[in-house]
C-alpha cells in the first residue's frame, strides 16, 4: 500500500434492514452511496443485496488501487467489506474497535440480535449465511485483534477466551509494532468511546476511552501506512443527539482521516 493514497469515501446507510440518518451525519459530498434495498427472507437473508453491492463497490474501489474509508450503519457490514478486500487478493489484519465484542452465535445471544454476532462469522463461529451471501470464507482467529469489548455477554466471553483471537481489553494496550505483519483494516464502532462524552449511542457502555483517546489510536494505526481499508459504525441515535454531543465526538476521534478522504 502507498501510504500517500488517499481514501475513497463509501456510505452504506442502512442499520440492518432498516433506515438510519446517522450514516448521512458522517457522509459527504462526493461519497459513493450504497443504494441496494433489503431482499427477501428472514433478516439476516435480507441484507444480500446491501452486501453484495458493497463488496462490489469495495474491489473496484481496490482494483484501482484505492482504499476504502467505509461510513457503515452496522457492524454486519464489516464482512462485505472484508469480501471485497479479498476478491482483490488484499488478507489484512482485522482490527475491532468497539465497546462490545460482536463475538455472539444463536446460541449465545441473550438478545437475538444479529448485529451483535459479525465477528464471530468472520471468523467462521454461528450462522454463515451472511458469509456465503458474499463469498467470503472464515479468517482465522490468528487474523483478528478486539480491542476494548469491555461489554461481553457471558457466553460470548467464554467464545473469545478459547478462540485464538488476540483480545486486548483496552486500547491502551495496541502497539502498532505488536501487531501482525502485513496489511491492517481497522473496523471503528463509535461506541467505544465513553457514553459519558457520547450519550446517544444505540448500545452505550460505560467507561471506555475518550474521542481524543480514540483519536490517538487511529493516528497511530494510520500512521503505520498499512491500513488498506476502514470502516466506522455510526451506532447513534440521531433524534437523541439534538446537542450535536455525540456526533461531535465521533467526528473528533475521525480527526486522522479528514486529510486523507
Amino acid at each position: 500500500m502507498n501510504p500517500q493514497n488517499a481514501f475513497t469515501r463509501i456510505c452504506s446507510p442502512l442499520f440492518l434492514d432498516k433506515e438510519t440518518q446517522t450514516t448521512g451525519q458522517l457522509s459527504e459530498s462526493g461519497d459513493i452511496m450504497i443504494k441496494s434495498i433489503p431482499g427477501p427472507g428472514d433478516q439476516a437473508e435480507s441484507l444480500a443485496p446491501i452486501h453484495m453491492e458493497l463488496a462490489d463497490t469495495v474491489a473496484s474501489v481496490t482494483r484501482e488501487n484505492g482504499q476504502p474509508f467505509c461510513v457503515v450503519g452496522d457492524c454486519c457490514q464489516v464482512i462485505p467489506v472484508m469480501a471485497g478486500l479479498e476478491r482483490e487478493g488484499l488478507r489484512p489484519t482485522l482490527i475491532w474497535l468497539d465497546s462490545h465484542g460482536d463475538f455472539n452465535t444463536w446460541e449465545t445471544t441473550p438478545s437475538g440480535f444479529l448485529g451483535g454476532m459479525p465477528l464471530a462469522m468472520l471468523t467462521g463461529r454461528g450462522d454463515q449465511r451472511l458469509m456465503q451471501a458474499v463469498g467470503l470464507k472464515p479468517i482465522a482467529d490468528e487474523r483478528v485483534v478486539l480491542s476494548d469489548g469491555r461489554d461481553l455477554d457471558p457466553g460470548e466471553r467464554i467464545l473469545i477466551e478459547k478462540s485464538g483471537i488476540t483480545f486486548m481489553p483496552t486500547v491502551d494496550a495496541l502497539d502498532a509494532a505488536a501487531l501482525p505483519d502485513g496489511p491492517l483494516y481497522v473496523h471503528f464502532d463509535a461506541d467505544i468511546i465513553d457514553a459519558k462524552e457520547a450519550p446517544a449511542f444505540l448500545y452505550p457502555v460505560k467507561g471506555g476511552p475518550s474521542a481524543e483517546r480514540m483519536r490517538t489510536v487511529l493516528d497511530l494505526l494510520l500512521k503505520t501506512g498499512r491500513v488498506v481499508a476502514f470502516s466506522v459504525c455510526a451506532s447513534w441515535d440521531g433524534a437523541k443527539d439534538s446537542d450535536g454531543k455525540t456526533l461531535a465526538a465521533v467526528k473528533k476521534a475521525l480527526e486522522p482521516f479528514r486529510a486523507q478522504t
